[in-house]
């Protein structure tokens, strides 16, 4: 066997080296490049190598002057890939030291250096696909997060930062399309090696305050709730109501320790067991005795679907509240119950913070004033003083 094809299939069937030890042959082979002199380093982002350097302004960039950039050499991080990138590497330094560097020398069948929107978008898509088992959940984030961000970039033009400040601008203003978008952009242009600082243009964008007099009382859910004639959405309104879940997480419960129930993993924030704060209705409303609506898409469709479908059927049915107002009722009954932030957080799925900045927000006047009187009216309160009498 020749020695280059036995030093090929050496590699090959090699065990994989340890990122510890590929990044000490990255850090020989920069030391070799630096005493050669040579103005081009090698870098591992992951399991591929990228070249560094002060470079002259790619096509369709910005700036006018060379600044420091990457360049994707589309090798693994292994011996081999190594070896390529500091051969590489002296080829691109020769290139700039005779004032021979053209980056059309390095494009390959691409466009430019950064290729087009629609190129860059498969190689985000491929890359994440990489690292995530495909599922339900999975592809929903896709969807939801990236998909619903990059279907609107022109596919045919090249990935520039102009392309990715169009279409933030695009969006409101400290809006959460805003954000999303801002996340996705700044994701798919790290893996470009398109370096602009996109940060700043996130805006201001937090959760909303629901303006606490549209919150339904307890009387008034439980009068609709139990008025909905359709039994299968009857029973899921009712759950929201009690256990205070996402729409979408009532398709994913087990009732089986009844009064508590148990959302399933298949959720936004995974497996948790929640507590009806009304043990009243619950047991009042058979809760245990699980009835869902007649959907074709259950066990197909992901959570937005069929939190769109609860959604759907309170605003066809104009019932005079949203499934999310009975999830914010389940919070304001927390704080009026004396709950802890910490438990309050875990009954309801998310993190103590977003329990306090958020769901406090929702906190009417009237709850406050119901907490103060049960405090300050108790026979064992503390008392002041004795007032001196007049003289």
């Amino acid at each position: 066997m020749p020695k280059l094809a036995s030093d090929l299939v050496t590699i090959l069937v090699t065990p994989q080296n340890s990122a510890v030890d590929i990044d000490g042959r990255i850090a020989q082979a920069n030391g070799r490049l630096k005493a050669s002199k040579v103005r081009v380093s090698i870098e591992r982002r992951g399991g591929m190598l990228w070249l560094r350097g002060t470079f002259p302004p790619k096509p369709g960039a910005l700036q006018i002057q060379p600044y420091r950039q990457k360049l994707a050499l589309g090798v693994n991080a292994n011996p081999a890939g190594v070896q390529h990138a500091e051969k590489q590497a002296r080829l691109m330094g020769a290139q700039l030291n005779l004032k021979q560097f053209d980056w059309t020398d390095w494009l390959g069948d691409r466009v430019s250096p950064l290729g087009t929107v629609g190129y860059w978008v498969e190689r985000y898509e491929q890359n994440y696909w990489q690292r995530r088992a495909r599922s339900l959940k999975s592809q929903e984030t896709w969807q939801s997060n990236y998909q619903r961000v990059f279907v609107k970039l022109p596919s045919d033009q090249q990935l520039t930062e102009q392309v990715l400040l169009d279409a933030i601008n695009a969006t409101t203003a400290d809006s959460q399309p805003r954000r999303r978008t801002v996340q996705a952009l700044a994701k798919l242009a790290k893996l470009a090696g398109l370096e602009v600082n996109l940060s700043e243009l996130t805006g201001n964008y937090s959760a909303r305050s629901v303006n606490p007099r549209l919150l339904p009382s307890d009387t008034l859910i439980a009068q609709v709730v139990q008025s909905i004639k359709n039994p299968g959405w009857r029973w899921v309104a009712m759950v929201i109501a009690c256990y205070g879940l996402r729409p979408h997480e009532v398709f994913h419960t087990d009732m089986t320790d009844f009064p508590m129930l148990r959302v399933l993993e298949e959720t936004k924030t995974g497996a948790r067991f929640v507590y009806p704060l009304y043990p009243e209705w619950a047991d009042a409303w058979v809760l245990h005795d699980r009835v869902l609506p007649p959907l074709q898409i259950l066990g197909m469709a992901g959570n937005t679907k069929l939190g769109a479908k609860v959604s759907g059927f309170f605003y066809k049915n104009k019932l005079p509240f949203r499934p999310y107002d009975l999830r914010h009722c389940y919070a304001r009954r927390c704080f009026e119950f004396d709950l802890g932030v910490d438990l309050g957080a875990q009954l309801m799925g998310h993190a103590p913070e977003i329990h306090k900045k958020t769901y406090r927000a929702w906190i009417d006047e009237a709850t406050y004033r119901k907490v103060f009187d049960r405090l300050i009216y108790r026979s064992d309160r503390p008392l002041p003083p004795t007032t001196l009498k007049d003289n």
